[in-house]
Formats: structure tokens, sequence, C-alpha cells
């Protein structure tokens, strides 16, 4: 038992200084270690990492039947003002269609699709533009 000790622990020893040199003798003193020190840069220059802005743009821009009365609004007063009188009319809307839910006694899921139903035909017709 011993000796099977001893000659596994040989084994390794002499695997591990095999290693060692050979990986040694790779790094330091090959014959293509010249070369291969000469073609690769001293530094290496990493430009700044440009990140874009997510652009959530509608598929119907500029289509539609009132998509020119939003556009020239928007011209005249303002993005932010827009966006804000968008909002506003959309919360209105939506305020229309849960009441309407609520009246005929459709579930959430119902009332849900109607929303996105508004939304799409709001898109189609030039509203989002």
């Amino acid at each position: 038992m011993r000796s099977s000790t001893m000659s596994s622990m040989a084994v390794s020893s002499v695997s591990v200084v095999g290693f060692k040199g050979g990986l040694g003798k790779s790094f330091s003193g090959g014959e293509d270690y010249g070369m291969l020190a000469k073609s690769v840069p001293n530094f290496v220059r990493v430009g700044k990492a440009v990140r874009t802005q997510p652009v959530m743009k509608n598929v119907n821009e500029g289509k539609g039947l009132f998509a020119p009365l939003a556009v020239v609004t928007r011209q005249i007063v303002g993005k932010k003002r827009f966006n804000q009188l968008r909002g506003k009319a959309i919360a209105l809307h939506s305020q229309v269609i849960n009441e309407f839910c609520k009246a005929i006694g459709a579930d959430g899921k119902q009332r849900q699709g109607l929303i996105r139903l508004a939304k799409k035909n709001g898109e189609r017709l030039g509203f989002l533009a």
C-alpha cells in the first residue's frame, strides 16, 4: 500500500514539473516568440461605448386621416405640451371606455381588449403620429 502511494506521488510530481517546464519554454524562449511579440501592439485603444436611445415610433407615423393635424399641432404647441395634451386625451378616453364597460357589465379582459383596440385605431387614424 505504501509503495502505490509513493509511485502515484512521484508520477504527479513529475507531471507538474513537466507541465511547468513546458509552459515556461513556450512563453519565454520559443523561436516564434520574437515574431509574436512584434505582432502584438504595445497598447490597445478602446473607444467609448456608444449606447443609442431606444426609439419608440409609430409604425403608421405620417399616415392616417388626422396625422397632418397632429404634426401641425405638435409643431405649434411644442413637443412637451403636445405630449401632455395627448396623455390627457388618452386618459379621458380610457375613462370613457371604463365607464362603458361598467355599464354593459364587461369584465377586465374585455375592457383591456377595448383599450388596445382604441390604441390601434388611434394609430391607424393618425392621432399618435
